[in-house]
């Protein structure tokens, strides 16, 4: 059986960036729930490596989620003030994800999340041959960085960050070439990548077997798991919309087979509500079709 985490920023920016929900009262109710974990947005009002500035804070923090039997599957880490792709200096984006990666020793995290964080337009700006090669050179410092650290990076691709389709992945993953760096297979971002093309720059690319072809040509590649539904739409035209599971239109019963033989190194499945209007009221319906899949797949 998989354990199950969900991701804090659901409730802490998008619908509820005016009134985040405490973190004290997410992890009662995620412990509640039944949850076995918390997927940690690093970034405020909930713990993050800028307010958490000392280890006895940190260490704080981490027996506070023990005490409810849970754990953490992962951290997304605050990069988006940082440039990647528009600058030929990326030092700034290294020195955040550094101060991450102690975050993440500091909490006993073990999978640390990036993307490329500039939209796809950036392309406007910077050819995509030099912006590729940014990303690969920073993104390989960053890989063996972790790998020193005992923490594995995941790339979350998405319809809202450059380099969107299924060829760009697969190209920058090899191009990286370390057991350190891999994907996060988020579901929803996966079939809106592969099987809709959404924001991708130029001529449209898709693949006919959509989110579960993509994953079959990802195995061994993807080290982290986000389960969420699809209703092949676009939140505010820019990233896919998260819509609870069961409320889409993907078909789980194909891709978590798949998904079981894709190599992912741990057990976590995470649901991730982002900028859902109403994730909280939503999170226990999640909670329940996702052990059901458990049940299935887990």
């Amino acid at each position: 059986m998989k354990r199950i985490s969900i991701g804090t920023w659901a409730y802490s920016i998008g619908p509820y960036a005016s009134n985040p929900v405490p973190f004290d009262e997410v992890v009662d109710r995620v412990a509640a729930l039944g949850f076995q974990g918390l997927e940690l947005g690093g970034f405020p009002p909930h713990p993050n490596p800028d307010d958490l500035a000392t280890r006895e804070e940190r260490q704080a923090v981490v027996e506070q989620i023990r005490a409810k039997g849970l754990a953490w599957s992962g951290l997304a880490a605050n990069l988006w003030g940082e440039k990647l792709i528009n600058t030929d200096d990326t030092t700034p984006y290294v020195d955040e994800f550094r101060k991450n990666l102690v975050f993440c020793n500091d909490l006993g995290i073990e999978t640390i999340r990036v993307d490329t964080v500039q939209p796809p337009t950036i392309f406007g700006e910077v050819d995509e041959e030099t912006a590729r090669h940014r990303v690969v050179q920073t993104w390989k410092r960053c890989a063996s960085e972790a790998a020193d650290a005992g923490v594995r990076v995941v790339w979350e691709f998405e319809p809202g960050f450059a380099f969107n389709k299924p060829s760009d992945i697969e190209r920058i993953l090899d191009e990286i070439g370390s057991d350190h760096f891999t994907v996060m297979f988020d579901t929803c971002h996966a079939h809106m990548v592969a099987a809709v093309g959404a924001r991708q720059p130029g001529e449209r690319e898709t693949l006919p077997g959509g989110a579960l072809e993509l994953a079959q040509r990802l195995r061994g590649k993807i080290g982290h798991i986000h389960l969420i539904d699809s209703d092949g739409t676009l939140h505010d035209d820019e990233t896919s919309t998260h819509a609870p599971m069961g409320a889409g239109l993907l078909d789980f019963d194909a891709l978590l087979p798949e998904l079981n033989q894709s190599g992912v190194p741990h057990d976590w499945w995470t649901i991730d509500l982002c900028f859902w209007p109403d994730a909280w009221a939503v999170t226990e319906q999640c909670k329940r079709e996702v052990d059901r899949l458990n049940e299935k797949y887990g």
